[in-house]
């Protein structure tokens, strides 16, 4: 490596110009590196070098960064290595944990207006019953365009992750957390949990008797007693002779009992109309309407 001298500076004061011991002349652009390496500030020129290797600045970095990006998302993104962007990145990481940490001491908004417990006294009851643990959740914060702070919980179920983001606000009573998905409202819910208003249970239709619940009922112990059973109820069968006469009887009687239950009026006998002295028919008296007589003395 050979030495170099400084000469001067250009004309137009934008270089500097240095030569070596050959004399061969050299010039330097007189930017903030060089008066940065003159100044002996290493981290000034750590600085310009990520500003130089990228066109995402520091500053940049760190917006990233809070607003919910990790490392390798703003890495891949500038196309610097993960190493520079931690040294930017660890300060705002912590900022985004601190953040975490209030936001599940917060108090849930209701319908009905703040809870009394914290977030993660109601996350960690709903969590219990619905048999998951607080063990394998992860807490994350970050602030969105509007720069209030989100907070996020993960939680593995089954093969797949469960997310729910709250609304921090925080305050001097320990801030309060506003749902913003449907996952964040279910585990905030009050009514979690509660057991749902059951139904009367209906009656079941009630099957036919069996042959074996009628065996019970008769006393019958064996095919012996079920066949003499069996016989005597033959026995106890009417012939059909006696059914043919019986359903005879049966018709009369039926017959009688319609001719009595009719309700229409039976015909009066033939009888001659009875007549007074000029030919008119003669006008029943009030006795005979009330007693029901009638003219001709019937």
């Amino acid at each position: 490596m050979r030495e170099i001298h400084v000469i001067g500076l250009a004309s137009d004061g934008k270089f500097i110009v240095c030569a070596d011991s050959s004399g061969e002349k050299f010039r330097l652009p007189a930017d903030e590196k060089l008066r940065a390496a003159a100044r002996g500030d290493a981290a000034r020129l750590g600085q310009i070098e990520i500003e130089m290797d990228s066109l995402m600045r520091p500053r940049e970095i760190q917006a990233r960064i809070r607003s919910g990006a990790s490392i390798e998302q703003v890495a891949k993104e500038s196309g610097m290595p993960a190493s520079k962007i931690e040294r930017y990145a660890h300060p705002v990481l912590l900022e985004r944990s601190r953040a975490a940490e209030l936001a599940q001491q917060g108090h849930p908004v209701r319908p009905d207006g703040p809870a009394v417990m914290t977030l993660l006294e109601i996350v960690t009851q709903a969590f219990r019953g619905r048999g998951h643990t607080m063990e394998s959740a992860e807490w994350d914060a970050w602030r969105d365009e509007d720069g209030h702070w989100i907070a996020q919980l993960t939680w593995p179920a089954g093969r797949h992750t469960n997310t729910a983001h709250w609304r921090f606000q925080p305050d001097a009573h320990g801030g309060s957390v506003t749902p913003l998905d449907d996952a964040a409202s279910e585990l905030v819910d009050p009514d979690f949990g509660r057991q749902l208003r059951g139904l009367a249970p209906v009656a079941a239709v009630q099957d036919a008797p069996s042959q074996q619940t009628l065996d019970d009922y008769y006393g019958v112990d064996s095919d012996s007693d079920r066949e003499d059973a069996a016989v005597l109820d033959a026995a106890a069968a009417p012939s059909p002779s006696e059914d043919a006469s019986a359903g005879a009887e049966t018709a009369d009687d039926s017959a009688e009992d319609a001719s009595d239950r009719d309700p229409r009026p039976k015909p009066a006998p033939a009888h001659p109309a009875a007549k007074d002295k000029r030919g008119k028919p003669s006008m029943p008296s009030w006795e005979d309407v009330l007693l029901g007589v009638r003219s001709n003395g019937r």
